[in-house]
Order: C-alpha cells, then sequence, then structure tokens
C-alpha cells in the first residue's frame, strides 16, 4: 500500500482537500483508505445504541456489522494510543491510503494552507512535506498546488508514489 498525508494547521482545508482527493483517486480507479487524527476525544457510537451498551459494560471491541458496514470499536481503557504503523497495518490493502494528520509522522505529505486562518506554514521545517497545497501564491522550494486544483494535486501525488 501507498501512503501519502494531508496535513496542516487547524481551518486550513485539510480535510475539504482530502474529501476531493479521495473522489478523485476513486474516479481514476484506484481503491483508497483513509485514517484520520483526532486531537479531541471522539465517539463514533451513540449512548443508549446495544453496541454503546457493549462498550459501556467493559467490552475491549465491539463490531458493528450490517448489509451495508462494518465497524469496529476498539477501547483504549488508558492504554496508549496506537502508532500511524500500527493503523495501517489493520487496513485491507488498497492501493492508496491518504492519511490527515500526523503532522509529525515521516510519510510523505502535502500542506493545505489558507492565508486567512492565521497559522505559520509548517513545510518550512518539514521535509516530509513535498508540496503545498494554498489559496495563495508563494515562494518554496518545493511545489505550490491551487488549493482547489485537485486534479493537479492527484497528479503529483501519484506520480510521487509510483501510482
Amino acid at each position: 500500500m501507498k501512503i501519502y498525508g494531508v496535513t496542516g494547521w487547524k481551518n486550513n482545508g485539510k480535510t475539504g482537500l482530502m474529501e476531493r482527493l479521495v473522489a478523485e483517486f476513486c474516479e481514476r480507479g484506484l481503491t483508497v483508505s483513509t485514517i484520520k487524527h483526532a486531537h479531541h476525544a471522539t465517539d463514533v457510537d451513540q449512548p443508549g445504541t446495544d453496541s454503546h451498551r457493549h462498550r459501556q459494560a467493559g467490552a475491549s471491541e465491539v463490531v458493528l456489522a450490517s448489509a451495508g458496514r462494518i465497524a469496529i470499536m476498539q477501547e483504549l481503557r488508558d492504554a496508549a494510543e496506537p502508532p500511524l504503523a500500527e493503523l495501517l497495518a489493520r487496513l485491507r490493502p488498497v492501493d492508496l491510503v491518504l492519511v490527515e494528520g500526523y503532522k509529525r509522522e515521516p510519510h510523505p505529505k502535502i500542506e493545505a494552507f489558507r492565508q486567512e486562518a492565521g497559522t505559520e506554514l509548517i513545510a518550512p521545517e518539514d521535509p516530509n512535506i513535498r508540496a503545498v497545497a494554498s489559496n495563495t501564491a508563494m515562494a518554496l522550494d518545493r511545489p505550490v498546488f491551487d488549493l482547489n486544483d485537485t486534479a493537479a494535486i492527484a497528479d503529483f501525488i501519484q506520480i510521487e508514489l509510483g501510482l
């Protein structure tokens, strides 16, 4: 599996870029999975559901299965958050895994940057950021793409990974 990341600070367009890239690569005939890192507590389950009740009762892992979807919820129960490599190893094989977040991991990434967000650019300090997708022109030592030019960004990633 090939891995490529989308990184950047909050409100800089990471999720929108991820969504467009997934659609673009799928349209190109590639199979794609994603991993999204959250810095806050998150729960995909809802109080009152049977699966939530199983977790609340102490289950370490709950698999929720239906004809259209399978969700696997694992409770860390004070254990350390698993590293990205461990999460990647759990995925079924696909052509491409797009990773949102994980700024400090050493995989290749593109940084989403919106000037109006008022954040600093990460790229100058991180050689793993191979390009920047921005809504403003800038001179850098690596490619800069229009944040909304999904096809050009996908072309760049596809060439970088040899897909």
